[in-house]
Parts: C-alpha cells; sequence; structure tokens
C-alpha cells in the first residue's frame, strides 16, 4: 500500500509500511549505513505526518515481516487480543499519541491494553513523540521485577552498571566497576558487553561478577551480554548466570 503526503510543496510517497516507518525514525547512522533513512529532515518530517494518520488496524493488515515469512510475527499476531485492542481501535497513530498523553491513559488503563498492542503500533507512536512525551507516558507504566533486589517502583530510579574493556582485562573491569559502584550505579544490573564470544572468556567475566556480588552481597543482577546460545551453554556448565541476554531486530 503506499502512503503519500504534500509537505513544503512536495509530493512524498513512501511505497509501504516498513518504508515510511523506517523514514519516520529519528536520524541513526545505522539506518543511513543500510540505506533506508530518510535522505533528509525535510522528507524525515513528512514520514512523520504521513505516520501520524495511518490507522491503528492497518498494522494487523500489512505486517513488516510477512506472517507467512516470520515466525515471531505468526507469534505475535496469534496471540494479538482483540477485545484489549477494541477501545482504540478507531484510532490513528496520531490519535493514540494524544491519548496516551492525555489524564483518560491511566495505568490501569495502560495494563488493560497491553496485550491488545503489536510492536509495531508501538514503535508507530514512539516515532511521533518528543522524549519530554515518551517520559510522560512511561511515567504511567508499572514495570515491577524482583530478584536480587526489586526494580519499578514509584519515585524509584535503578540504573546499569556497565564497566566494559576493550580486551575484557578482568583488573580494568574490576577497577570500573568499582568506580561504577561508588557513584552509586548499577542497582539495575552489572552488564558487561564482552569483547568476544569465546566461552571461557564468558565464563571467567561471569565469575568475576558473582564473585563481586557475593562476596559484598550486593543487591543486584549480573549479567555478560552474550548471544543467548552462549549462554545456554554456559548455565548448562553450571556458570553462575543471573540474566541471559539477547536483542531481537526491530523498528
Amino acid at each position: 500500500m503506499l502512503y503519500q503526503i504534500n509537505v513544503a510543496s512536495q509530493h512524498y510517497v513512501f511505497e509501504d509500511l516498513k518504508t515510511l516507518l523506517a523514514k519516520a525514525t529519528p536520524e541513526r547512522s545505522g539506518d543511513q549505513l543500510a540505506g533506508i533513512a530518510a535522505t533528509d529532515a525535510t522528507e524525515r518530517v513528512a514520514a512523520q505526518m504521513c505516520l501520524a494518520e495511518v490507522p491503528l488496524q492497518q498494522f494487523l493488515h500489512e505486517a513488516v515481516i510477512p506472517y507467512e515469512a516470520g515466525e515471531i510475527t505468526r507469534l505475535i499476531m496469534d496471540e494479538h487480543d482483540a477485545d484489549a485492542f477494541y477501545p482504540i481501535s478507531h484510532f490513528t497513530v496520531g490519535d493514540f499519541r494524544n491519548w496516551l498523553l492525555s489524564a483518560d491513559a491511566t495505568t490501569e488503563k495502560l495494563a488493560a491494553l497491553k496485550m491488545g498492542l503489536i510492536p509495531e503500533m508501538v514503535a508507530a507512536v514512539s516515532k511521533i513523540m518528543r522524549n519530554q512525551d515518551l517520559i510522560l507516558v512511561a511515567k504511567k507504566c508499572r514495570v515491577v521485577t524482583r530478584f536480587r533486589n526489586t526494580i519499578g517502583l514509584a519515585g524509584h530510579l535503578s540504573t546499569r552498571l556497565q564497566p566494559n574493556h576493550p580486551t575484557d582485562d578482568l583488573i580494568g573491569i574490576s577497577a570500573s566497576i568499582l568506580d561504577g559502584l561508588m557513584y552509586g550505579n548499577g542497582d539495575a544490573v552489572i552488564g558487561i558487553n564482552p569483547a568476544t564470544d569465546n566461552l571461557q572468556n564468558l565464563t571467567e567475566l561471569l565469575k568475576l561478577l558473582d564473585h563481586v556480588i557475593q562476596e559484598y552481597e550486593i543487591p543486584t543482577q549480573s549479567c555478560v551480554l552474550t548471544h543467548i546460545t552462549s549462554g545456554i551453554q554456559l548455565a548448562n556448565k553450571n556458570v553462575p548466570i543471573d540474566l541471559m541476554f539477547q536483542s531481537i531486530a526491530g523498528t
């Protein structure tokens, strides 16, 4: 389906919903390298204006990744709750933004709506919101998790400590952990982006994090952001793992 709009005496055409979403995305070097970003700020604004007029229903009829081609698409569509979606089913993306920012969008209503949304709807509305808008809406959401500590309580802020090192040197990482803890960071998670996915290297990093947390009784979680398949292998070897990590590509 084509999406069209006139902006500043220029006619913009976006060949499908996937292209429209990409062009409406804030400027990112990765999108530019992939050749999917807007050519300039004017085209980006045009795409955002056009996206604001797209009915939310359209996202259920035009999957970014076709239902037949993507297992994740099939999972999302098969589990979509039409009853939960019904109260906002007549909204456009712009209407959805306005509602989210209104007093009518309460914490309880957002929780009830959760299974009625699909990721592309959420991605679309975020592309036409300012940082202040996103903060306001996020403040209405309640996601409380508990492991070694509790995260997500109202009026509380948790941060990630990221003691990366270009060669995964354990002494260098330890120094960064100490430095971060002295600033009060790391109560959400102490998470390392490893330089390599070598299992022996990952094991040493995880054991270091576990030792620090256990030795000093720090109420936090650890994570080494390796591929989940590596994490499963390590767990099967009884390497201490608090949290597993996996990036899922999205818009």
